[in-house]
């Protein structure tokens, strides 16, 4: 083992042990949205920062990912909260597809090699290429960690994997950070909170759709 790896699995150790010192594994939850939200603005001017860094810690730890996407929205709003969260989370996948694939790629297939959510993913890539990286965006069944860490087993390209996973990650994220940014924005203004419901609600029915659609098209529900 090179002294690359060795430096970064010391960090995500003491991330790891940081999080579990303060509890913060416990502490994500939509129950404790509000004290999060607290603890975050007290930062300030810093608060996007750590709200990123933390979103993205989040993600490489199998942690939760819609109580901290609604999190944005009360932070943010519905702009700057859907911002945030898209470069979080993209970093967070890509961090996860480069552990997987070059740092822990013996531990992941040990783990995952048998499981039937990896061998439709690499059975997909293998036949749809980046396409399947759309639909795993958009249809909900494929939990967005553990395939983040999946990515990194099967032949997609780095650039590829991150490019996609960004631009349709995007509708849901904008979906979840709209529905709670409306709170943020509508404080002056009523229609503003209409708004923003109704533009998260509309997205979360396409989704919803689409997903349908492909989940039948693509026969993603058969074991």
């Amino acid at each position: 083992m090179n002294k690359k790896k060795i430096v970064l699995i010391i960090g995500l150790i003491l991330v790891a042990i940081l999080f579990y010192g303060l509890d913060l594994f416990k502490y994500i939850s939509i129950d404790n949205l509000t004290a999060i939200k607290d603890r975050i603005h007290a930062y300030g001017p810093l608060a996007p920062i750590v709200f990123i860094i933390f979103y993205i810690i989040a993600t490489i730890f199998f942690l939760p990912g819609v109580p901290i996407t609604l999190l944005s929205g009360l932070l943010f709003g519905p702009i700057l909260g859907t911002i945030y969260v898209s470069i979080a989370s993209t970093i967070g996948a890509s961090l996860s597809f480069i552990i997987a694939r070059y740092i822990g790629r013996d531990f992941i297939v040990k783990r995952f090699e048998k499981k039937s959510l990896f061998v439709k993913l690499d059975t997909g890539v293998k036949n749809n290429g980046w396409k399947m990286v759309v639909i795993t965006r958009l249809v909900p069944i494929f939990p967005f960690n553990a395939q983040n860490y999946l990515y990194g087993l099967t032949d997609i390209p780095l650039l590829t994997f991150v490019f996609f996973s960004w631009l349709f990650m995007l509708p849901g994220t904008f979906a979840y950070v709209s529905l709670a940014g409306a709170i943020v924005a509508g404080q002056d203004n009523l229609s503003a909170t209409f708004t923003y419901v109704g533009i998260g609600i509309a997205l979360l029915l396409i989704l919803s759709i689409v997903s349908k659609a492909i989940i039948k098209r693509q026969h993603l529900n058969e074991e």
